[in-house]
């Protein structure tokens, strides 16, 4: 069975002090014996990722291969980045913007995988009560929104498409979905931005509507990431997950009902909740190719041109050329 490990730092202590005590009993070729490999492995709520880990399939194919599996969950793509940027983690996935601002940052994660377009898992809610039929109307309001979030660029490019720019609202930055939802609801803001599974959750809430989805406007890729080097070490062990992924993906997107099931009692949310957010998925995992490659190379470009990204950037430099699929 998966399970959530501790933290990096107590599992660091507690295996060392284990370690020692171990190598004072035992005899000499079992106190020197090599610790079984562990594959980290970082993730979101709701993800082909999250359903791999409760479908116990990964931990499976590995065991023969004297492979552990640790999961870490996330609040959001920048935090699993940034573990993944200094070690914490082996591998993780994140959606289109967090990826560019990773490697807007320097931080040495590659591209290996992107799933399929899920342009209405992303959207800009706002309360009924304050009246916003478009987004021309957010002129001069406050939004609230994460640096970095894939639904801050649906937030500037929808902008965009309404003849405004980013200058035109005041961003009123959070770190989760939790506080942007508190603020929409105590009226400090008049919209949010939002993603699967907390999209379709703030769509059943009574008073609240999604002005504004990506349809046309962003396709919302998931990515899968790792580091050069990992990769270089682990490329076996690296399509063994994908193997992996791909088959509880192509279960995945025909049991949207057993999904939603699986996954609430793991994540604390509604399963009429996720079945919603889950019918509107593909999870299958692609190559990145040329046509990829130009979608998140426009996503770049455009928060450069905003000022969100210090300087240009080379998409095409982050991906990782060998293919890691099965």
């Amino acid at each position: 069975m998966s399970h959530t490990p501790h933290s990096p730092l107590r599992r660091l202590l507690t295996g060392g002090l284990f370690a020692a005590f171990a190598a004072l009993l035992l005899p000499g070729p079992l106190a020197h014996a090599e610790p079984s490999k562990t594959l980290r492995i970082g993730y979101q709520k709701f993800n082909s990722i999250n359903i791999l880990k409760g479908s116990g399939a990964l931990e499976k194919a590995l065991a023969p291969q004297g492979v552990n599996v640790s999961w870490y969950e996330f609040a959001a793509g920048p935090q699993l980045l940034e573990a993944l940027s200094t070690g914490a983690i082996d591998l993780g996935h994140a959606a289109d913007a967090p990826s560019v601002f990773a490697q807007a940052a320097g931080k040495p994660v590659v591209y290996l995988a992107a799933e399929q377009p899920y342009p209405k898992g992303i959207g800009l809610v706002v309360r009924e009560q304050d009246h916003i039929a478009n987004v021309a109307a957010l002129k001069g309001q406050r939004v609230a929104t994460g640096r970095g979030w894939n639904a801050q660029y649906l937030l500037a490019v929808a902008l965009q498409d309404a003849g405004l720019s980013y200058k035109d609202i005041t961003p009123a930055y959070v770190n989760n979905a939790a506080d942007a939802v508190a603020a929409l609801q105590s009226g400090s803001v008049q919209a949010v931005t939002l993603w699967d599974p907390f999209l379709a959750a703030a769509e059943k809430q009574p008073g609240l509507k999604n002005l504004r989805d990506g349809s046309g406007l962003s396709n919302n890729r998931t990515f899968y990431l790792s580091s050069a080097a990992f990769a270089d070490d682990n490329r076996a062990l690296l399509t063994t997950f994908f193997s992996e992924l791909a088959k509880v993906s192509s279960w995945a997107n025909q049991q949207p009902d057993e999904v939603a099931a699986l996954l609430a009692p793991q994540l604390g949310i509604g399963a009429d909740v996720l079945q919603v957010a889950s019918e509107r998925r593909n999870y299958n995992a692609v190559a990145i190719d040329a046509k990829i490659t130009a979608e998140q190379q426009k996503l770049a470009d455009t928060f450069q041109g905003l000022g969100l990204i210090p300087k240009p950037l080379n998409v095409a430099d982050a991906v990782y050329p060998v293919s890691v699929l099965p």
